[in-house]
């Protein structure tokens, strides 16, 4: 009799297993359209946050419509959602971005000459370069666009012991950014 009553059960047990599959798979479609939906909004350059538990791609593709549109702040306020997901690729390409909206307003600061602004500017992207290469060291568009940025601001190492110097010496008249490197010399 047992056996008979479990030969009864398999059908029953067979139909849950196939409805706890197709819910699982109409949740995963579901989710997946959400996303699409949010990828397509940000296309059509309309700003649409995406959802807590987005992919690292999309949550990517939100920070470069950030970055595009110079909202730096916005985009790095993502970061740890992008590097907490462990994709390195998208890591290191979220970092590239940064360097290139830094590196962007470094030149138009060197271009209205103002160059106290563009100093901290270069910095960061240098270091938004080096932190792309981390990720991802095969990225040869952020070691090219590091080693020009490299170009626009000298690094000269600070000297500690001789504070007492330098507030007695009047201001320097040569600056540290010479100016954006044009081609050839």
């Amino acid at each position: 009799m047992r056996l008979g009553a479990l030969k009864s059960l398999a059908p029953m047990v067979a139909v849950c297993a196939a409805a706890a599959w197709l819910s699982a798979a109409i949740w995963t479609l579901q989710g997946e359209r959400a996303e699409r939906a949010v990828f397509i909004a940000l296309a059509s350059k309309r700003d649409v946050a995406p959802p807590d538990d987005a992919s690292a791609e999309l949550v990517f593709a939100r920070a470069h419509f950030l970055l595009v549109r110079d909202r730096i702040d916005e985009a790095q306020s993502l970061v740890g959602r992008i590097v907490g997901q462990g994709d390195r690729h998208v890591t290191a390409r979220f970092y590239y971005d940064v360097g290139n909206a830094r590196a962007r307003r470094a030149v138009g600061a060197v271009e209205a000459s103002q160059i106290d602004k563009a100093i901290p500017e270069v910095r960061l992207a240098k270091d938004a370069f080096r932190a792309s290469l981390r990720a991802d060291p095969g990225l040869w568009d952020a070691r090219y666009n590091l080693d020009v940025v490299m170009r626009l601001v000298r690094d000269f190492p600070e000297f500690e012991g001789l504070e007492e110097e330098t507030k007695a010496q009047p201001k320097k008249l040569w600056t540290d950014l010479p100016g954006r490197p044009r081609g050839l010399p």
